[in-house]
């Protein structure tokens, strides 16, 4: 092989990508057609953003965990402080069964208005929750039992604060960060 071959056949290679990656690359990938190969070929934007599937959270993540102890026929209520559309993940366990009522409260609301989305009689419960408006989010939890119940709560995400209504008081607690756990540690 000759040099001048060599040269010939690397300029071929180059000139051969450089029009594949206008032609074809920067339409599917990017959405960038400046030829209009993409659309002939029918591949313009095969590869778009995935619009939606990624959301900033609004507030800084925060991550609380807290064990609750019911006493037989005692009751109290966790909610978060969220604005719309932020989201949590939580999980909940119980070691024995307890009544419980996932609601939120709209900001602003008359007293007693809640929007309802699960009541049951369970021991645990896993899910994710985003708030489709700005309030307080989360549980009732009821003992109906005989003897005193524990539950284990975590919630992860964004939210502003805790509450915890008990004995007819509602009490503030702020959203613990992962700083903040960090520096009590």
């Amino acid at each position: 092989m000759s040099l001048k071959f060599l040269i010939i056949a690397t300029g071929a290679a180059v000139l051969a990508a450089a029009v594949l990656l206008v032609t074809v690359v920067m339409p599917a990938e990017f959405g960038i057609d400046i030829t209009g190969a993409g659309r002939v070929l029918g591949i313009s934007g095969l590869s778009p953003a995935q619009s939606g599937a990624l959301k900033p959270g609004g507030a800084e993540f925060a991550l609380d965990r807290r064990t609750l102890v019911l006493a037989p026929f005692e009751s109290l209520e966790i909610k978060l402080r969220m604005d719309a559309g932020q989201s949590f993940v939580f999980d909940w366990q119980a070691d024995a069964e307890v009544l419980y009522d996932f609601h939120s409260e709209p900001a602003g609301a008359a007293p007693g208005t809640a929007e309802g989305f699960e009541r049951a009689r369970l021991d645990t419960a896993q899910g994710v929750y985003t708030a489709p408006f700005p309030g307080a989010h989360g549980w009732f939890f009821e003992n109906r039992g005989e003897r005193d119940v524990t539950i284990d709560l975590t919630t992860a995400g964004f939210y502003i604060a805790v509450l915890e209504y008990r004995d007819g008081r509602v009490v503030e607690l702020p959203a613990t960060t992962p700083a903040t756990r960090l520096e009590s540690n």
